[in-house]
């Protein structure tokens, strides 16, 4: 009887030690994955490489991005995906913090570290400042020491950033990829609609 349940309560404690560290791999996973949205069939696939300290790139996602997301991702016209394509360890951390907030906030979180861009990156202590906007985008204390504290994530980053310097020839950010095929326009709107539109039709 007693070797019976010490038996038993080895293999709880084995469960649940193997449901922890499945958790913490699935959220690494999750974290590097390929963040997109809209419709996979989509006759546009847009992929952008950008990175959040980049001042263009947040011009481009605080003025362009929103009427490409309404009149072209959200009617299913574009596939799009973000990649991450940090410039400085602050564009690291930042990265790290969207990715841990799970793949139905990542672009709300993009969004707002975009918005934020000049007040972050400008404070005294731009980490303490991202902190503070995880904070605000729901993120508990204790997730954001795991999620920062993952070299895992930072890893993964940095090694897609390499992966994609040698296969997509990334020289800025942005760079902008539509079909497989490098946009070099102007990163205006009215160019860019152009330019889907004639891929579309």
């Amino acid at each position: 009887m007693y070797k019976t349940f010490i038996t038993h309560f080895i293999l709880l404690i084995f469960i649940s030690f193997a449901n922890d560290s499945f958790a913490r791999i699935v959220d690494t996973i999750e974290a590097l994955e390929n963040k997109s949205i809209g419709e996979q069939k989509a006759p546009v696939e847009m992929i952008e490489f950008a990175s959040l300290t980049c001042g263009h790139c947040a011009k481009f996602h605080n003025d362009v991005f929103p009427k490409i997301k309404e009149n072209y991702i959200d009617n299913g016209k574009i596939f799009f995906t973000y990649h991450d394509f940090p410039l400085d360890k602050f564009a690291l951390k930042a990265s790290v913090i969207a990715r841990c907030s799970g793949n139905k906030k990542y672009f709300s979180f993009l969004k707002v570290l975009y918005k934020k861009q000049k007040d972050w990156t400008s404070s005294q202590d731009p980490f303490k400042s991202l902190l503070k906007i995880a904070k605000l985008g729901g993120l508990k204390n204790d997730e954001i020491k795991v999620c920062v504290g993952n070299k895992s994530i930072e890893d993964g980053i940095l090694k897609k950033r390499l992966d994609s310097t040698k296969k997509y020839n990334i020289e800025a950010t942005p760079t902008i990829y539509l079909n497989g095929q490098k946009y070099n326009g102007d990163l205006t709107y009215e160019a860019l609609k152009l330019k889907l539109d004639s891929l579309i039709n």
